[in-house]
Parts: C-alpha cells; structure tokens; sequence
C-alpha cells in the first residue's frame, strides 16, 4: 500500500494516512531458529499419538526421554503461541445432571 516512489506523498505522511509506524515497514520478522524447528516437528509427531499431553508434559518428554536440554517457557511459547496446540481434555462437571431432566424411578430394587 505504501509506494516509495509516490510522486505526491513522501512516506512519511503515507505512513501516517494509514495509521502505521514507519519502522515497520522496515522491519523483516526472524524465523524461528533450527533447534526450535526440531523441535516443533518432535513435538507436533508426538501430539498426534498423545493429544492429551499438555506443554508441561510435552517438556517432561522432550528433556528426560528425548534428553534436550531446552527450558520450560520455551516448550510452552512453540506449543501454545506458535504451533497454536491444545491438550484434549474433558471439560467441566461432564458428569453433572441436568436440572430440567426428569430423574425416572429405579425399577429393578429387589
């Protein structure tokens, strides 16, 4: 959206018809390091054998059995912020009854 070589507005007043900060034009985001990408394709194989294991399992598993050496927020950032995973697991009170539901009689006492 933003020209440098516009012939009427330099890219000052371009930046601030559009509400942005010139420093992001020019600003190329890094990518994720190489350990980080082991990392993420150890843990997205082992998320689809285990989908119930949460972040701070999934570090348990990387550190002890696979013998990384790799902290906890950082296991937590790739798992949550980045790959965007999820642990399956029940929600809550599954198991409580509902008011409205009629409660019918136990029929087979002895």
């Amino acid at each position: 959206m933003i020209r440098k070589g516009h012939s009427k507005m330099s890219v000052q007043k371009q930046c601030k018809a559009l509400a942005i900060h010139r420093s992001g034009l020019y600003y190329k985001p890094r990518g994720e390091s190489e350990l980080n990408l082991n990392l993420m394709k150890l843990m997205d194989e082992h998320y689809m054998h285990h989908p119930f294991k949460g972040a701070s399992r999934m570090y348990i598993w990387l550190t002890k059995d696979k013998g990384y050496n790799v902290s906890k927020n950082r296991i937590e950032r790739l798992y949550y912020d980045v790959m965007g995973l999820r642990a399956i697991m029940p929600g809550k009170h599954t198991s409580r009854r509902n008011k409205k539901h009629p409660v019918h009689p136990y029929l087979l006492e002895t």
